[in-house]
């Protein structure tokens, strides 16, 4: 397996944009791609500060219940962590986020989740920043993801 690169890249805004929207400045997307590396030493602090704010919404389903309005704030959570772990060069908490997205995605099914899955998949996020596992191509990484996402379908 590949080494993790102690260099933090940011994600080609280009491929992110693709050709779906016409001509596109190349001066902008290279001007983008400027703005968004310069703010890569950010990234970890953000992902934590993520981290903590699912943590918490996990916290507020024990404490609550699995009431409509906490598993709301828990699935938006878990939404924002989906859409913004490979912009912290974390795709592997994408791929988790996604997964648990996926279980709690629909608000009739919602409360009667899985809330040991649902910890499973927080503390799978957890486990990936605290050791840096960033990507499936690391073997715990991939058993982590795979593991969720089977019990994710099987529960379906």
């Amino acid at each position: 397996m590949s080494q993790q690169n102690p260099v933090i890249q940011p994600p080609n805004l280009r491929l992110k944009v693709g050709g779906r929207f016409g001509a596109i400045d190349p001066a902008a997307i290279a001007k983008a791609e400027a703005a968004l590396k310069s703010l890569s030493g950010n990234f970890a602090q953000w992902l934590a500060d993520e981290v903590v704010k699912l943590d918490a919404a996990r916290q507020r389903v024990r404490d609550e219940g699995m009431t409509a309005e906490a598993m709301e704030t828990l699935y938006l959570r878990a939404h924002d962590l989906k859409g913004l772990g490979t912009t912290y060069e974390f795709p592997l908490i994408t791929r988790i986020g996604a997964s648990l997205c996926r279980l709690i995605d629909d608000k009739d099914k919602r409360l009667a989740a899985s809330l040991p899955l649902i910890d499973a998949h927080i503390d799978a996020i957890k486990a990936a920043v605290r050791d840096g596992i960033k990507t499936d191509d690391h073997p715990i990484g991939r058993v982590l993801i795979e593991e969720l996402e089977r019990k994710v379908a099987a529960a379906a």
